[in-house]
C-alpha cells in the first residue's frame, strides 16, 4: 500500500472542496471494496478524506411518500428497515443477497452504488485492462470470460457491475443526490448513474471530480409482487452470473432488471412494457443485441429461464 494523507471531513461540503482540491483523492466510509484495492495498487488516492462523520446515516420518508436513503446507512440497516421490508422488498432482498453479514455491517448505501467490477483481469495487476490502466488493451476479450458482460459491453470492456443493490434500485427508479465542490446540489436518476464502457470503460459512473454523493431516493412505493433470484456459482458471499429484479403487478404489468450480465444494472424499459405477453416478450426485447462470448453464451438462457421463474412466481 502506497502513502497517503487523510483527512476528516465535519461536512459534506467540506468533504466535495477537499476532493476537488487534491489529484487522486478518495472518499472513505465502510471501505470493503476500497482498501481491498488499496492492497493491490490498483487503486492509489494520494489523500483519503474520511466522510463517517457526517450525518448521512439516516433514513427518511420524503413529502410524496417515498424513502429518503442516506449515502451512509449501511447495508444490514437499510435490509433491516420497517418501511424498506414493507415498501420496497426487492431492495431488501437484494441487500441480504449481496454479501455477508459482516461486509453487509459496514457497507454503506453511496459505496455499494460506487463498486468497482470484480473482473479477474481487473484485479490481475500484470494483465492489460483499460479499466484499470487505459488504453492498455482488454484481457478478457479473448480471454476467460465465463463471468462477464454478454450486453452493453464494448471493444474496450466487457466487465460486470456487480451490485445486487444497484440492479434493486434500478427497477425501483431510484434517484442518487449529490454535492459538488461548487457548493451545488443535484440529482441523478439511476438510469443515467452508471455508465456504459464505449471507450471509455475507466469511467464508470455520472459523478463529476469531487462530487460526493449524500443520499439516494426511493419514489413512492409502487407495491405489486417484488421479487430478487440471484443465481450464483455458491449460496453466499458469491456475485451473480444472473439475477432478476422484478415488480409485478395485478394487471400483469411491471418492471425489470437484471444483474450479472452487463457493466451496468440493465433494464430497457422497452422491455418492460412486454410483461403482460410473458417472460419470453420481455427476454426478446431486454437481450436484444447481446453478444456473449463462447464462454458465456450460457448466460442468455439462464437470463431467460431465471426471468421466467421470477415472472411465474410472482403471479402465483
Amino acid at each position: 500500500m502506497r502513502p497517503f494523507t487523510y483527512q476528516r471531513a465535519s461536512t459534506p461540503a467540506e468533504a466535495a472542496i477537499a476532493a476537488a482540491r487534491a489529484p487522486n483523492a478518495k472518499f472513505i466510509a465502510g471501505g470493503t471494496n476500497l482498501l481491498d484495492l488499496m492492497k493491490l495498487q490498483i487503486e492509489t488516492p494520494v489523500h483519503l478524506i474520511d466522510i463517517n462523520g457526517l450525518a448521512l446515516d439516516q433514513i427518511t420518508q420524503t413529502a410524496d411518500g417515498g424513502l429518503r436513503i442516506g449515502a451512509l446507512v449501511r447495508n444490514t440497516d437499510l435490509a433491516a428497515d420497517a418501511r424498506v421490508r414493507r415498501d420496497y422488498p426487492l431492495l431488501s432482498r437484494a441487500l441480504v443477497a449481496g454479501a455477508s453479514g459482516q461486509l453487509r455491517n459496514k457497507a454503506t448505501t453511496a459505496g455499494n452504488l460506487l463498486q468497482r467490477t470484480r473482473c479477474p483481469y481487473f484485479y490481475d495487476t500484470n494483465m492489460p485492462c483499460n479499466k484499470r490502466a487505459p488504453g492498455s488493451g482488454c484481457s478478457a476479450i479473448g480471454g476467460f470470460s465465463r463471468s462477464l458482460a454478454v450486453i452493453g459491453g464494448s471493444d474496450a470492456c466487457i466487465a460486470t457491475h456487480p451490485s445486487d443493490m444497484a440492479v434493486a434500485m434500478r427497477a425501483l427508479d431510484a434517484s442518487v443526490s449529490t454535492i459538488g465542490a461548487d457548493g451545488k446540489s443535484r440529482v441523478i436518476p439511476i438510469a443515467d448513474f452508471h455508465r456504459l464502457p464505449g471507450n471509455t470503460p475507466h469511467l464508470e459512473n455520472a459523478l463529476l471530480p469531487g462530487e460526493l454523493i449524500t443520499d439516494v431516493t426511493l419514489p413512492k412505493p409502487v407495491g405489486g409482487a417484488q421479487l430478487y433470484h440471484k443465481v450464483r456459482d455458491r449460496a453466499s458471499y458469491a456475485f451473480a452470473l444472473v439475477s432478476v429484479a422484478a415488480i409485478v403487478q395485478k394487471d400483469g404489468s411491471g418492471r425489470v432488471a437484471l444483474g450479472g450480465v452487463a457493466p451496468r444494472p440493465w433494464r430497457v424499459e422497452a422491455a418492460d412494457a412486454q410483461m403482460p405477453h410473458g417472460a419470453a416478450a420481455v427476454s426478446s426485447r431486454l437481450l436484444a443485441g447481446a453478444a456473449p462470448t463462447a464462454d458465456n453464451a450460457y448466460k442468455i438462457k439462464l437470463a431467460e429461464r431465471t426471468l421466467d421463474a421470477v415472472i411465474t412466481e410472482a403471479r402465483s
